[in-house]
């Protein structure tokens, strides 16, 4: 047994300093960015904000709506191949730059994601996702679906730390999710006392991915358009969203009313509700990791996407930075005891 004592921050443990900028408008501030893979050379351009591969937040209908906006979605992985041809056929015309097959990682997964590929070649990115990215049978996937799928561009995890980001990457991943516990609807910190706090998570493993020439993704924890912003300023190359994409029109999930108020329902996807949808229960061997939760309904995703992304541009004039590449240079975070004055707050609309 060791304990580290160097102290591990999350997103409410800091604030941005703000610098001098030349900035005079937020609208001079470019959020799109171009990455290179490492294993496949090609190359990506958009606003490096994702859907979450989550059955009430990766559906088809989100990821048509972010494409509009040169976002990304991780499709959620219980779509059948008839529904992704379906889907494929009708889809404009570039959507499969900005959508990745989700899997698994049994037996089952792969063939099906084989058969998916089979049947539209031209999707470009695979996510392999699984809660615990530390054991060798998820390294051993990755390495089998570089091996088949080489031409295609992988993301993999999750993971929070750096030599594990490291191994994912030379095992065949491009880009690797970060992130153990900090989602809104997960109780993995609570269920089995594992987790890392994500700002953390993400300076770590972005100094990792970038000295091997790949990419991260922050997966988890945010709650504000601030917080999305921090985990770019962390060196998070995207920033992967659940809970502030649910309860819209997009989102998966029937619309409830409920003591006169509409609601949706958001679980998390190691919950008993999507375990009791996908696979017949929770297993003898296991325990729920994911809560269930209903969720106002809040009408269309582009207004939140638009309030999402106005809030980074701020960040971005606040500290000088005239386009999302170079937030990071330009961040400083402060150590804090408190983010906001909450005296009005339980009146906020």
């Amino acid at each position: 047994m060791r304990i580290e004592y160097d102290i591990k921050l999350g997103f409410k443990d800091v604030m941005f300093r703000p610098k001098r900028s030349t900035l005079s408008s937020r609208s001079q501030v470019k959020l799109e960015r171009t990455f290179r893979m490492k294993h496949t050379d090609a190359e990506w351009s958009g606003i490096p904000v994702m859907a979450a591969n989550m059955d009430t937040v990766g559906t088809f209908e989100m990821a048509l709506a972010l494409y509009d906006k040169k976002l990304f979605t991780a499709i959620q992985k219980h779509y059948t191949v008839e529904e992704w041809k379906k889907f494929m056929t009708h889809a404009p015309k570039g959507v499969e730059n900005h959508i990745a097959l989700s899997t698994g990682t049994g037996t089952k997964d792969f063939e099906n994601i084989s058969r998916i590929l089979e049947a539209n070649p031209q999707l470009r990115f695979i996510c392999i996702d699984v809660a615990n990215g530390y054991s060798e049978h998820f390294v051993a996937f990755v390495k089998q679906t570089r091996k088949k799928f080489h031409e295609k561009v992988i993301i993999a995890g999750n993971v929070v730390t750096g030599e594990m980001v490291e191994e994912l990457l030379l095992a065949g991943a491009d880009i690797v999710k970060v992130g153990i516990g900090p989602g809104s609807v997960c109780t993995t910190r609570v269920k089995t006392g594992v987790g890392y706090p994500q700002l953390s998570a993400i300076i770590e493993c972005a100094d990792a991915a970038h000295g091997l020439g790949g990419q991260i993704i922050s997966d988890g924890g945010c709650t504000t358009p601030g917080d999305v912003a921090k985990a770019f300023g962390a060196g998070a190359d995207f920033v992967m969203l659940g809970g502030m994409l649910a309860g819209h029109d997009e989102s998966g999930g029937d619309l409830i009313e409920k003591n006169g108020k509409k609601v949706k329902l958001f679980y998390g996807m190691s919950s008993t509700t999507a375990m009791d949808k996908h696979v017949g229960g929770v297993a003898d061997y296991r325990a729920s990791e994911g809560k269930t939760v209903e969720v106002p309904y809040r009408g269309k995703v582009e207004n939140t996407v638009l309030d999402i992304l106005g809030g980074i541009r701020s960040t971005c004039t606040y500290v000088g930075a005239s386009k999302l590449k170079e937030l990071t240079k330009r961040t400083t975070f402060i150590r804090v005891s408190e983010q906001e004055n909450r005296v009005y707050t339980d009146n906020d609309e």
